[in-house]
């Protein structure tokens, strides 16, 4: 069974940084993408960054100056550093990841529980 951990998150002040890691577990199974979402109260769900199997990242507009994704492929970890945060940067931040199973499962997806920064001003 494929799980997710998440950690990193808490309380910033405005301009400070914080790294979220996110560790998948289990085994059998490639990784195709992974990926930090962010919830933001009363809104909408949104991408915040990406990072596929063959290293392409991208980031959403406002964000990719001031975050950086990575992966270390042999924990199978991927890491959200974020710098300059904003108080619009307060959200629960999510870990997803696509996975491929050749086993038969195919494709899935995953999604972690969720961590919260607070930026405050």
């Amino acid at each position: 069974q494929v799980q997710l951990a998440e950690s990193g998150g808490g309380s910033v002040q405005y301009g400070g940084s914080l790294r979220l890691s996110c560790v998948v577990s289990g085994r059998g199974f490639e990784v195709n993408e992974m990926e930090w979402y962010r919830q933001a109260p009363e809104k909408e769900r949104e991408l915040v960054a990406s990072s596929t199997s063959g290293g392409v990242t991208d980031y959403a507009d406002s964000m990719k100056d001031r975050f950086t994704i990575s992966v270390d492929n042999a924990q199978n970890t991927v890491y959200l550093l974020m710098n300059s945060l904003k108080p619009e940067d307060t959200a629960v931040y999510y870990c997803h990841v696509g996975l491929y199973f050749p086993d038969g499962r195919g494709y899935v997806e995953v999604w972690g529980q969720g961590t919260l920064v607070t930026v405050s001003s």
